[in-house]
Order: structure tokens, then sequence, then C-alpha cells
């Protein structure tokens, strides 16, 4: 195997080449390992299954100690594939807090941070469009 990144590599069967492909693609394409499931309403509205975590957005944690906890994100590691959420803490032995690591594919995203002008725009152009009652009862009519 090569010890360089390969974008033309597309997939294979071996769990070695899977984990190598992850540990060593640059970082642009680690934010997309960082996606996350939409909640049912999100996923209507948008017409997409899963977007990439941002800082600011809303989640719902679906496993582990902290299941069924919302919490927006507070920080998201690329490099190590991590995100840190807000309010959710562990205690130490000494007392001292500290943030606890979530992996994304253990989170629901509720709520959305549309600041980000492009990722507005971005989303509003994959939108589904919805149907009016005028043309519903077109295609009604159209039938009979």
């Amino acid at each position: 195997m090569k010890k360089q990144f390969s974008t033309s590599w597309k997939a294979s069967r071996q769990p070695r080449k899977q984990r190598k492909y992850r540990a060593e693609a640059p970082l642009h394409l680690r934010h997309k390992f960082l996606s996350s499931h939409l909640s049912k309403e999100l996923r209507k509205k948008y017409g997409k299954r899963n977007l990439p975590l941002r800082t600011g957005d809303e989640v719902l944690v679906m496993r582990g100690n902290f299941a069924k906890k919302k919490a927006k994100v507070l920080s998201v590691d690329v490099k190590r594939e991590r995100v840190i959420l807000e309010g959710l803490n562990r205690q130490k032995k000494d007392g001292t807090k500290i943030s606890v690591f979530f992996n994304p594919s253990n989170l629901q995203i509720q709520t959305l941070n549309l600041e980000d002008k492009k990722r507005a725009k971005k989303l509003n152009l994959k939108k589904i469009p919805e149907e009016s009652e005028d043309s519903k009862i077109k295609k009604i009519t159209e039938k009979k």
C-alpha cells in the first residue's frame, strides 16, 4: 500500500484500507466524516439525511451515558474527529470538570446554525419544493 493519501481510491472491503483512508485523510475531507443525522423535521425540510456538524448546531445525544440530552455544539475537532458539547461534563476525582468528547455518529442534529451564508445558501438550493394546495387539487382532478 502507498504511504500517501490517494484521492482516486474509491472503496475496499478490507478494514485495514478503510482505517488507513480515514487516518490519512486531509482536513478538508475529514470535515465530511463529522456528519450527523438530521431529525425527521429537518430531513423533510431540506431533503437530506445528514450534514457535517458545525459550532452552534443543537444536537441530541443518542447513545452513551448522556443519551437523550440536548446540547449545543461548542467545538468541533476535525483532526481527532470528535465534538465537544456545551454543558455536558464529567467530573474527575479531584473535583475538576472536563468536557466529554462525542463521536458525531452518536448525535442527531435538532436545529442548524445558519449564520454562515454559504451553508444557508447550499441548503436552500437543495430544498425540496413543497406542493401548494392548488397543484394538489389539479393533480386530483386530472386523474379523474
